[in-house]
């Protein structure tokens, strides 16, 4: 029962519309733009790593003030982040897990709206989204967020592992218009070293968190993890930019909340959830629901 609870929500929050099976099975044999034996699929697979990771992207995100101002005067984020939240879980589970044709034609579409978005930061700068510095430092910031979630709260990955999780997105971030992001550590800790200095502390960092602790996201017995899993999150931002951008006073992860964390998204890992994109996505390519789950 509490699995069926788990796939059910899943599959609501990846795909409220109920077109999951149109989207990630559908048409049989279509290879997705990141390979099925890719570190990409593993890690995208766990649910856990990519809540943590997504918040902690998001944080980096909206912490550039041009970056900030366009998520907060063009997108519906502040008056309906679950609806916001489930569009963006959709569009990176597309861009991984789903047919080449069908990713294809929603990151074009995605960047003919990113074409339209116009604006002045708070800092007096204008912006667009389509801005390639600020693609790249929106791809580079979620990829860093979803690996050092995975690595941290679920398994150690090498660094062999983490230069080709880098590697394997880039031609996606290509795709949406990012013209030189990361692809190894090396070249991610090179993006962040040059990019601290551009970011600020801002009302919207914290109205964010705020957002993430009590919107009602998780399924209602496991919502009060929503605030560990935030802190959590909080706690991957590296400690020089947390300082700068003002979370660096927010009380660390208690030693039992880590445990809780990791033994969570070690378990969520096992999981061979049939409503999940990745499972979805290897029978739609002939491979066992339990391809990634079986390959350590």
């Amino acid at each position: 029962m509490a699995l069926r609870i788990l796939e059910d929500w899943l599959g609501h929050l990846i795909d409220p519309d109920g077109n999951a099976d149109e989207v990630f099975l559908r048409p049989p044999g279509e290879p997705a733009l990141i390979a099925a034996g890719s570190v990409s699929w593993r890690v995208f697979k766990n649910p856990l790593a990519v809540y943590i990771g997504g918040v902690t992207a998001v944080l980096l995100q909206l912490a550039e003030p041009r970056v900030g101002a366009g998520v907060w005067q063009y997108t519906s984020f502040r008056e309906r982040p679950v609806e916001r939240l489930r569009r963006t879980a959709h569009a990176a589970m597309v861009s991984v897990y789903g047919p080449r044709s069908r990713a294809e034609s929603m990151i074009a579409g995605v960047s003919r709206m990113h074409s339209r978005v116009r604006g002045t930061a708070p800092d007096g700068r204008s912006f667009r989204a389509d801005d390639p510095e600020l693609l790249d430092w929106v791809h580079a910031t979620a990829s860093f967020g979803f690996l050092e979630a995975y690595h941290a709260y679920v398994r150690p990955l090498t660094p062999v592992e983490r230069d080709r999780f880098y590697a394997e997105s880039a031609p996606v971030a290509r795709l949406y218009g990012a013209t030189s992001v990361p692809e190894s550590q090396a070249a991610l800790a090179a993006l962040f070293e040059r990019m601290e200095a551009q970011l600020q502390r801002s009302d919207i960092v914290l109205e964010f968190l705020e957002i993430v602790r009590r919107m009602p996201l998780l399924p209602a017995p496991v919502r009060p993890l929503q605030g560990i899993l935030t802190t959590a999150a909080i706690r991957l931002v590296p400690a020089r930019m947390r300082e700068r951008i003002g979370l660096d006073m927010r009380p660390p992860l208690p030693g039992w909340q880590h445990k809780l964390v990791g033994a969570t998204g070690r378990a969520a890992d096992r999981l061979v959830l049939r409503t999940h994109p990745a499972v979805q996505a290897c029978r739609r390519l002939g491979l066992p629901d339990d391809y990634l789950h079986a390959r350590r």
